[in-house]
């Protein structure tokens, strides 16, 4: 691929691309079944990676997403915004455009857009804005700028989503419950596996569940496990949060999976673990379907 001025522009040399044939899950998801945490990078000779990027990642445009979602029995994407994109969100709402209003968008803003800017990414599909808080892809996290960004949100009445590691949440947890709104936090909060279930990182993120406004992505046991596939040393957190918590959890496959240092997951596979955390029929449809159709398709919610 190239970059904007049409010079070679190559992958980090340690990325791992995504898998290029995922097996076809046993899992049937039910019918309306939304992928809720999803990217989309590139193609970079047309959507340009900023360049305060932290990684350079394969492409991996929306053509290639939305045949994934087919593939996998899926109908509907919730594309976030990566960091390797900035906050220019083009690539993201070209995808959202070409989805047939099957794809919503959580972006990344800058605190200075334009009321009409911001008003253009609503239009668009984004429904939320992104918080990153891990110190290897932003180092220290601009709290303030984070506030200023939510005020200006809120009168959209989009949720903010945030992203963390639960040992860090001692230094966080004031300034997240201060935050206005609907608070979604991605991939169970980042737990320490090897700790279980009753480890007190994870206690602390189930203590932020307790307040209704929190929902949460039962999401990346790939980047959570410590045993490796299938993951089960994972299934407990996220079969807990999903029992505890029905209302207010989501389900994403997090392809192309980002800055993966270990392995590339079979997206296939992780599908094949949602009976697992969501044992019951009437589980699965919450999280797979009632609850994201909820919060990013309300007008079109049951």
């Amino acid at each position: 691929m190239n970059d904007a001025s049409g010079n070679l522009l190559a992958a980090d040399k340690d990325y791992i691309p995504f898998c290029p044939a995922p097996s076809k899950p046993d899992f049937t998801p039910p019918e309306g079944a939304v992928d809720a945490h999803c990217h989309v990078f590139g193609p970079a000779t047309e959507f340009p990676y900023a360049p305060e990027r932290k990684y350079t990642p394969v492409d991996a445009p929306a053509e290639r997403l939305f045949a994934l979602r087919d593939h996998l029995g899926f109908t509907r994407n919730v594309i976030v915004q990566a960091t390797c994109h900035g906050a220019d969100n083009s690539a993201m709402l070209a995808a959202i455009a070409q989805s047939d209003g099957r794809a919503r968008g959580v972006a990344v803003v800058d605190e200075n857009i334009s009321t009409s800017d911001l008003t253009k990414l609503h239009e668009g599909g984004i429904r939320g804005v992104r918080f990153n808080f891990l110190k290897r892809l932003v180092g220290d996290a601009p709290i303030d700028r984070y506030r200023r960004i939510a005020e200006r949100v809120a009168d959209l009445g989009w949720h903010i989503v945030i992203y963390f590691e639960s040992q860090e949440l001692d230094d966080l947890e004031d300034f997240i419950r201060s935050l206005p709104g609907t608070i979604v936090i991605d991939h169970m909060g980042r737990p320490e596996v090897e700790k279980g279930v009753e480890g007190t990182g994870f206690a602390k993120v189930r203590k932020l569940m307790e307040d209704p406004r929190f929902w949460i992505k039962v999401s990346c046991p790939e980047r959570l496990s410590v045993a490796g596939p299938p993951y089960a040393d994972v299934v407990p957190f996220a079969r807990k949060l999903v029992a505890d918590y029905p209302d207010r959890v989501l389900w994403g496959t997090d392809w192309p999976h980002p800055n993966m240092r270990s392995h590339m997951p079979d997206d296939g596979g992780l599908v094949d673990i949602i009976p697992q955390i969501a044992p019951t029929a009437q589980a699965q449809q919450k999280l797979l379907v009632t609850n994201p159709m909820r919060l990013y398709w309300p007008e079109e919610a049951s």
